[in-house]
């Protein structure tokens, strides 16, 4: 597999995962930020960037177990992680895990994915119909791909045929039950207009992780961290550091 893997600054080894469809590169002033105190390594995650695709369809312990394996290939021993989005869904997988292979000292969930929503009577009739008209085209795949591409989310819509499983598979995984299981000190910063990862996901987080708390970016969207990158930058001064 082809990686394309920022790697920068020395010291203590800041490891940063970006979210779905938004390579490293997007959060580069944040990384050479860091860089000035800290050894930021950055991957294009699989799929993404100036990384391949996986050769499969991969969920998220996939992908965990690939950042993992990239850290081994560097030696390194030991991180703290950020992650915006996908990233931050992949830190939940990482740190519920019985066993650490790799030791994280502290972690920041930036609009973490991971949790279901509460979902209606319209989402399900929505979802069942979808799945019904798929039925139906499977013996004609291009009028399946054009119909998936036509009533799929944004990021459906973007993705490759491979990487629509992958987010497909990614998006129905549900880790409110990992949480009480995440022992390190977890800083959640959050936009409080955020849709796709709504603030009362990070409620339910701080709730249910023993050592959390919450940074509200006020007006924020789901990308805060790139709309207010200066408060961002000395809110992790703060938390990394201190």
């Amino acid at each position: 597999m082809n990686i394309n893997c920022a790697d920068m600054g020395s010291g203590s080894v800041v490891l940063f995962l970006h979210g779905w469809g938004a390579p490293a590169s997007l959060y580069m002033p944040i990384l050479k930020h860091l860089s000035k105190s800290f050894r930021v390594i950055a991957p294009d995650l699989p799929g993404f960037g100036g990384t391949d695709e996986p050769d499969d369809v991969w969920g998220t312990e996939d992908y965990v177990n690939f950042v993992q394996e990239l850290l081994r290939e560097k030696g390194i021993t030991e991180c703290m992680l950020i992650g915006h989005s996908h990233g931050g869904r992949m830190i939940l997988n990482w740190l519920s895990r019985d066993e650490q292979p790799i030791k994280v000292t502290k972690a920041v969930l930036c609009a973490a994915a991971g949790l279901k929503p509460p979902r209606g009577r319209k989402y399900y009739i929505k979802v069942y119909t979808f799945k019904l008209i798929k039925l139906l085209l499977k013996p004609f795949p291009k009028l399946l791909e054009g119909y998936s591409g036509m009533v799929g989310s944004a990021d459906y819509k973007a993705a490759t045929p491979k990487m629509r499983q992958v987010l497909t598979k990614v998006v129905n995984e549900d880790y409110i039950d990992a949480l009480p299981k995440i022992t390190q000190p977890a800083l959640l910063v959050w936009g409080d207009m955020d849709t796709a990862t709504p603030i009362e996901h990070a409620r339910t987080m701080e709730r249910l992780i023993p050592n959390a708390g919450i940074v509200t970016l006020k007006g924020g969207s789901h990308f805060a961290v790139l709309e207010q990158i200066p408060l961002f930058l000395r809110v992790l001064e703060v938390f990394l550091k201190g």
